[in-house]
């Protein structure tokens, strides 16, 4: 598998845990909306440490943009990469990835699994083929929800998000669950798009199924 030394053309924090890189891209690179690759920092002790990261932007563009939760206390590649700016340089590998769109459906969301459904939005919103989709996004605040505005944009009352940790009137419960599904979801044979923490998409998808969704309508990262 190849791999390509890139240099970081601007770097910024976008909230409060989650920063944005504009990076080369190499030439003829070519990815699908919901693929990422994987990224290490070009340097001694870090260049060995691949971990993977999802493309947010159209692949139409002419640099890759990659948006990154950081997590200081774990002392790893996300807490190297929040004091990495521009300039320095990444190794990034070949794009891969399973969660392509397929066609109009659910898309479920917790935390930073927005990353691989943003390149997606962007594509359909910019092909004007976004109708028909929804985005069901949990976070534990406001102040976590990464790039709200532009999903409201795009989606508009198409997006609902939910706050695990904060009440906030005209949003969605506290949790997304089963009870939230069978009110919300009439049509349980549609694509169903699911991205975040582990334990997230495992009950999720387990709900999902009970409710009647086919495995095969399940768009989950293997």
């Amino acid at each position: 598998m190849g791999q390509y030394l890139v240099k970081i053309l601007d770097a910024e924090f976008i909230n409060h845990d989650v920063k944005r890189f504009i990076v080369e891209k190499p030439p003829e690179y070519v990815f699908v909306p919901g693929q990422g690759a994987e990224v290490a920092i070009n340097l001694p002790e870090w260049k060995d440490k691949l971990r993977p990261f999802t493309f947010t932007n159209l692949n139409s563009q002419n640099y890759l943009e990659l948006m990154v939760k950081i997590y200081p206390a774990r002392k790893g590649v996300t807490y190297q990469l929040g004091k990495t700016n521009a300039g320095a340089e990444l190794i990034i590998g070949e794009p891969f990835g399973a969660i392509n769109y397929k066609g109009p459906g659910v898309f479920l969301a917790g935390g930073s699994g927005i990353t691989p459904f943003l390149s997606i939005f962007r594509h359909l919103y910019k092909a004007q083929q976004l109708r028909g989709n929804k985005l069901i996004y949990s976070n534990r605040t406001v102040e976590d929800v990464i790039m709200f505005q532009e999903l409201q944009k795009m989606l508009k009352t198409d997006l609902i998000p939910f706050f695990s940790h904060e009440n906030k009137i005209g949003f969605g419960y506290n949790r997304i669950d089963r009870n939230y599904l069978i009110a919300a979801i009439k049509d349980f044979s549609q694509y169903f798009y699911l991205c975040g923490p582990d334990a997230f998409v495992k009950d999720l998808s387990k709900i999902l199924m009970d409710l009647g969704a086919n495995l095969e309508s399940l768009v989950i990262e293997e």
